[in-house]
């Protein structure tokens, strides 16, 4: 195995020296590396606020060398998720992504790859290229490429292989805010070991295309569940489509897609079109999108065969992994049932709607926390922070979510939350919480105690503590005695 030993973060709450240390001595001689130039890290509020600048290999290495540490660590959650969750070594990842995705990148992000690992390797580290794509394809690769690759090859395809639907969101406009204007709200949702560490806040001003905030996982170069604002005014998240089937070996990977459309689409139908050319159906996504500029609001459901664009100046979308095209439905999404109550997705789908509905007209960055942290349980009718609350905490759930093959008491749920504004926007800002959006703490040594079927996270789970509410704004900087490299 390639990979290192795992390091354990420290995480912390209040601002604090962000220091990247060399696993051997020649990471010294990188210190003034002119490709180091502006770029900057540190802590706030058990985020990681990452700034990058320049050329695509210049970004790459910033990012590589200022993460260094942290970029392992991931890659070691994955490796150790593909052996035990997907029943694929480590190799078949780095295969993968060198001869299905790496082929069909664009040739800037090749190059901003490229640029993480001389970083990396600066600071010591021997990951390469092919640990880098891996881990920024791993999603599309474990829940798409692979059961598209087992019913190729008559192979059984592992339960847990399946199309997640996992994110709850909303975005509204005009009639439905307080103030007319935009406001959209997101909550990433997946398994503790993963999210734990999707707590970066990545502030990049590139030499082509738009500066842009977003959140995101260290060595990733888009944010992977997608809660950015870019300077043209586009406001951006998604959730994942359920039960997706299907996947183009000849399509453009979805990390190279959505960080594209990020940095380069100005408009709705820029941002669409991007996500639509070449889709390999990898990671498909319900696409929440406003355009600050216009008050619009849109709904992109991009499924490999259908992609339909709802568009509305006045109203709102709500987002749980919910498919409502019919024949998005009926073709790309042939496992999900939307008359399933007990499910996650289609409990939050209805808790969703009532909220909003209950609240319309006075929808603000408030209440997009609160809708964040809510957990009524429409199918239990009740109170219950568990697996059908929007703020999901499946560790609690003594029955698992059956769609997702997710076992009872299995350790997932809402990892993060995200909410922002036009008016936050329009400084390119966003508020942000690490850990449940409801404050509550994950403390990963008693939950193991209490189910040893999860002894193998051991090495990757950590304590997932949730910080306060925190924004966060393009061009940030800490006091100077604390952003060091």
């Amino acid at each position: 195995m390639r990979i290192a030993a795992l390091f354990v973060l420290a995480a912390t709450f209040s601002f604090a020296p962000a220091v990247v240390s060399a696993a051997s001595g020649s990471a010294h001689d990188h210190e003034h590396d002119p490709r180091l130039q502006g770029s900057y890290k540190f802590n706030e509020g058990g985020w990681t606020y990452v700034h990058l600048q320049g050329a695509p290999e210049q970004i790459g290495f910033q990012h590589g060398y200022l993460l260094a540490r942290e970029i392992e660590d991931n890659v070691n959650v994955y490796v150790v998720m593909a052996t035990n969750v997907n029943k694929r070594p480590w190799s078949f990842f780095r295969e993968a992504g060198k001869n299905v995705l790496w082929p069909h990148l664009d040739t800037e992000y090749q190059q901003e790859l490229k640029g993480i690992v001389e970083g990396l390797q600066a600071q010591g580290l021997t990951l390469d290229l092919w640990d880098i794509v891996a881990l920024n394809g791993y999603i599309e690769l474990s829940d798409y490429y692979l059961p598209w690759l087992n019913e190729k090859e008559g192979k059984p395809n592992p339960a847990a292989d399946v199309a997640p639907g996992k994110c709850s969101a909303f975005i509204a406009t005009g009639s439905a805010t307080r103030d007319g204007k935009i406001v959209i709200a997101h909550s990433n949702w997946s398994p503790y070991a993963e999210g734990e560490r999707w707590t970066m806040v990545f502030d990049v001003v590139p030499a082509r295309g738009q500066h842009f905030i977003m959140d995101g996982m260290p060595g990733v170069i888009t944010s992977q569940d997608d809660f950015g604002v870019n300077s043209s005014g586009l406001m951006i998240t998604e959730t994942t489509l359920p039960m997706i089937k299907g996947f183009d070996v000849n399509g453009i990977a979805e990390f190279d897609r959505s960080r594209k459309a990020m940095q380069y689409a100005t408009s709705i139908d820029e941002y669409a079109e991007i996500m639509r050319k070449g889709n390999n159906g990898g990671y498909a996504n319900s696409w929440l999108i406003g355009d600050r500029k216009t008050g619009e609001i849109a709904y992109l459901e991009l499924g490999l065969r259908h992609t339909p664009l709802t568009r509305k100046k006045d109203g709102y979308f709500v987002s749980s992994n919910f498919a409502a095209d019919p024949a998005l439905v009926r073709d790309d999404t042939p496992g999900f049932d939307p008359n399933n109550p007990e499910s996650s997705m289609n409990a939050r789908h209805i808790r969703a709607e009532e909220f909003v509905k209950e609240h319309y007209g006075k929808l603000d960055t408030a209440l997009a926390e609160a809708y964040l942290s809510d957990h009524y349980d429409t199918y239990e009718h009740k109170i219950d922070a568990g697996k059908r609350s929007l703020c999901g905490h499946e560790d609690t759930s003594p029955v698992g979510e059956k769609v997702w093959d997710d076992p009872p008491y299995n350790p997932g749920g809402a990892v993060t939350g995200k909410v922002t504004d036009s008016e936050l926007a329009a400084k390119m800002s966003f508020i942000g919480r690490a850990g449940h959006p409801c404050g509550e703490d994950f403390l990963a040594a008693p939950f193991l105690a209490a189910h040893p079927e999860f002894a193998w996270q051991k090495p990757i789970l950590h304590d997932m503590i949730s910080g306060p509410w925190t924004t966060f704004t393009a061009g940030e900087k800490p006091p100077a005695a604390m952003a060091q490299r």
